[in-house]
């Protein structure tokens, strides 16, 4: 039987996805000792069985789950744009990505590079660092590649969501955004703390309709951290700043255990993490950008500005927001970044479990048509 998906009906919005950025796996080493690694230093490591992706695999792959993505392009077409190395690491992204129902066409495979690779470390207190890949396959991704999934962009078959994320060159990511501008594609994009800076100088902000950030990136943009005693001063700062580019631009800020604030046409609005038991947050912001970008495709509403929630349940999950925060806090509880046994099942099932409830306007667009959760 077909795994349930969200619905699409004919005002639903967007039917294909184009993304560019990272497409790769990483390495997660549990050090012995808490002095910082010297020099020339052999130190045994525990590999810990962690599955780790990069960005556009992690949005691409939740987004193809919930919206049954199919390579043609019914009832949702996912394709990303990428590079892979001619490894077992870059043959076993694609197979992954394809069995999700991507379309890989536009995944190329380089001989002369290889598949983006992050290797990570921790000490026993936590902390950590990271050593990645230089001059990988995916950072080979060219403006010619992008141009050649133009077509797509301009089909007048369905209108497109344009996704940049990190990893691959910001000129690429610019260029894609600019793309889309043209075709009238919903432009969609986050960026790391230190792209923040050039994104902004550069006017890559001013091409982007949606932007995701935590609260590090988001206090890269303005010039200062977040302060949760202060957060509406925080925010006004994001929204203005950003709104000198682009007037009309969304904004999601996620601030971790705090929840996720959204902002849209001079409003903001919060959605509280759900008090879940987190392994790994490693994931959650990127799986909070897929589950907007799954809702906004078949018509969510962005954000239902309301009574100030004090709890992730204490009223019923009606928006893009909403839809996105429970994808992520399912997220946070599995060590990989993506959640292997994600669908839109299990999801609401786990909804259910901490006491959700879902709007009659949400619960439309499950199948069938109602659920566990309950409506209000």
């Amino acid at each position: 039987m077909r795994p349930r998906t969200l619905q699409f009906n004919p005002q639903s919005p967007y039917r294909r996805l184009v993304g560019v950025g990272g497409i790769g796996s990483g390495l997660f080493f549990a050090l012995e000792g808490q002095h910082t690694l010297g020099r020339n230093e052999s130190r045994p490591g525990r590999l810990l069985n962690i599955r780790d992706y990069c960005k556009l695999h992690i949005i691409s792959h939740y987004i193809a789950i919930l919206l049954g993505a199919e390579p043609s392009g019914a009832p949702f077409h996912v394709v990303p744009v990428g590079k892979v190395g001619d490894d077992d690491a870059g043959r076993r992204m694609i197979q992954e990505m394809a069995a999700v129902g991507m379309d890989t066409q536009y995944v190329d495979i380089l001989h002369d590079r290889p598949t983006l690779l992050s290797v990570c470390f921790q000490y026993p207190d936590g902390s950590g660092g990271n050593v990645t890949t230089s001059e990988a396959a995916a950072s080979a991704l060219t403006h010619g590649d992008v141009d050649r999934c133009a077509e797509l962009l301009a089909s007048g078959d369905s209108h497109s969501i344009a996704l940049a994320a990190p990893e691959v060159p910001i000129e690429t990511r610019d260029h894609l955004l600019k793309l889309a501008d043209r075709h009238h594609a919903f432009r969609a994009a986050s960026f790391t703390s230190s792209e923040m800076q050039t994104a902004a100088r550069e006017g890559v902000l001013s091409h982007v309709d949606l932007l995701a950030m935590n609260e590090d990136e988001a206090g890269m943009l303005v010039g200062e951290p977040f302060d949760a005693a202060n957060a509406q001063d925080f925010l006004d700062r994001c929204a203005d700043t950003l709104r000198a580019y682009q007037p009309l631009i969304q904004i999601i800020v996620s601030v971790g255990k705090q929840g996720a604030f959204a902002f849209a046409h001079g409003t903001w609005d919060y959605c509280p993490a759900a008090n879940v038991p987190v392994v790994s947050t490693a994931g959650a912001g990127d799986a909070l950008l897929a589950g907007v970008l799954s809702a906004l495709a078949v018509g969510l509403p962005f954000i239902r500005p309301g009574p100030a929630r004090s709890s992730f349940s204490d009223r019923p999950l009606e928006s893009a927001l909403d839809f996105g925060a429970l994808l992520a806090a399912y997220t946070v509880t599995s060590p990989h970044t993506i959640h292997p046994d994600a669908s839109l099942e299990t999801l609401l099932s786990f909804g259910h479990k901490l006491g959700i409830t879902f709007s009659s306007a949400l619960t439309r667009y499950f199948e069938p048509l109602t659920c566990e959760g309950g409506s209000d």
